[in-house]
């Protein structure tokens, strides 16, 4: 085994509610969703109108700006609408499941005697591209660009995570042809492993650099990964892809078909019987969560507390998510909270005597516990940010629209996930992975994606 790389900073937040490793039963919804507001930077065109049939793989709408980039439909049926938002910006579409999962053929294809242009090309016409992500900025990678690394982290250390290695169980010969897939669109490919790893699913794999990382939250992230193996620098571009997504890629090509069926958890303290499914990308959590969920006020995440997205309890899984999170809204009056020996309550420091209780897990909610603040310079940002630069002064210049500050600071290294921790312990109670977004809007309209 390499040498392992030891994350020192960081938190680990333990919530009750973790999913356990064994499968739920249940059908897929009738209803679907692809959401252009899951992708960075998205300007979308429809390819259908309502009422059109589509097959798994049938385009519904484009990039205005890349034509060639097309986000397909995750089951067959019909469009059965298009949900708009302020000035007709496109939130949601809908797609009615006919259940019989016709589908569009890529044709069978073997990467590994392919091309790379002719990879590329199969990428974009099956819908499959979204997945890879560039980074600096977390936008769609440019298909014309040449990265110099594609990067995957084989684990996830966030609140309620699901489980990596249970997930990709039995797709171990997909996720190695996915991986051809990779290594015809970069010269390196780098895998990121919990350094306790004996996975089979991970072993036997060539012309991929593996590398172990042992410690708290965020040591799963795929850009503290990236900082401490080939940090990025000014011009340099990597790819990133979830490994639910190599494994996708692996049964485009083996299968002619592109496959949206994903192991997704649904977890959290407000989850009666914590647990894996089954599901596809796009698909509705209201038959997951019917008769599963505690009676109250409740916040339904798709995604992790840290940054996943409030949905409706009707409301569809995100693009790149594969968690359900239910805790409690936290909209209950709490009298004199502040003053109160808090061991039920979660913090850092040791504001509250629940610090005794190692092993405790919480039924934290989505309070914020005070109102905005000006930024206080407490540190407390460098304690749970694994990476060398300054986040409390990046920050100061994004709201500054400092650019040559903002690219000092880091900016190309870090996107909404990687300071979600940030804005976790943030005694200003700042909206600190907006505010990045904002930043690196910044960059991409003075400076280019």
């Amino acid at each position: 085994m390499s040498e392992v790389i030891k994350i020192k900073k960081g938190l680990d937040i333990p919530l009750k509610g973790k999913a356990e490793r064994v499968f739920g039963q249940t059908q897929l919804p009738g209803l679907f969703a692809v959401k252009p507001t899951d992708f960075h930077g998205l300007t979308p065109k429809m390819a259908v109108r309502e009422g059109d049939p589509v097959k798994i793989g049938s385009v519904l709408f484009f990039d205005k700006y890349h034509p060639e980039i097309k986000f397909v439909s995750p089951v067959s049926g019909t469009l059965k609408s298009v949900n708009r938002g302020e000035r007709r910006m496109i939130l949601e579409v809908i797609v009615e499941n006919d259940g019989k999962d016709t589908f569009v053929d890529f044709g069978k294809a073997n990467p590994a005697s392919m091309q790379r242009d002719a990879v590329i090309e199969r990428l974009l016409e099956s819908g499959a591209w979204p997945y890879f992500r560039q980074r600096p900025y977390d936008v769609i990678a440019n298909p014309q660009d040449t990265p110099k690394a594609v990067f995957i982290s084989g684990f996830d250390t966030a609140p309620l995570a699901v489980d990596t290695e249970f997930a990709l169980t039995g797709e171990e010969d997909a996720f190695k042809a996915g991986l051809e897939v990779l290594k015809k669109l970069a010269s390196e490919v780098h895998l990121s492993l919990p350094a306790n790893s004996e996975s089979k699913v991970f072993s036997g794999l060539d012309g991929v650099d593996v590398h172990f990382f042992d410690g708290p939250h965020p040591a799963g992230n795929v850009g503290v990964q990236i900082h401490h193996i080939s940090p990025i620098n000014k011009g340099e571009k990597v790819w990133v892809i979830l490994p639910q997504d190599v494994v996708s890629l692996g049964h485009l090509f083996q299968s002619g078909h592109h496959n949206f069926s994903r192991v997704i958890a649904v977890a959290g303290s407000e989850v009666k019987k914590p647990a894996y499914f089954r599901y596809r990308l796009g698909a509705s959590v209201k038959d997951l969560l019917k008769g599963n969920v505690n009676e109250g006020s409740l916040r339904v995440i798709s995604g992790n507390v840290l940054t996943g997205e409030k949905i409706a309890e009707d409301g569809y899984l995100g693009f790149y998510n594969n968690l359900v999170t239910v805790i409690p809204e936290g909209d209950d009056y709490e009298l004199l909270g502040w003053a109160m020996p808090g061991f039920g309550k979660f913090s850092m420091s040791r504001t509250f005597f629940s610090w005794l209780f190692r092993n405790k897990e919480y039924r934290l909610n989505a309070n914020l516990h005070g109102g905005l603040r000006a930024i206080v310079m407490s540190g407390q940002y460098d304690k749970v940010l694994p990476m060398d630069i300054l986040p409390e002064f990046l920050i100061k210049a994004i709201l500054t629209e400092d650019i040559d500050e903002m690219e000092q600071l880091g900016i190309y290294e870090v996107v909404e996930e990687d300071i979600a921790l940030c804005e976790f312990v943030d005694t200003s109670k700042l909206e600190l992975q907006s505010i990045l977004r904002t930043g690196i809007n910044v960059m991409i309209k003075e400076l280019g994606a």
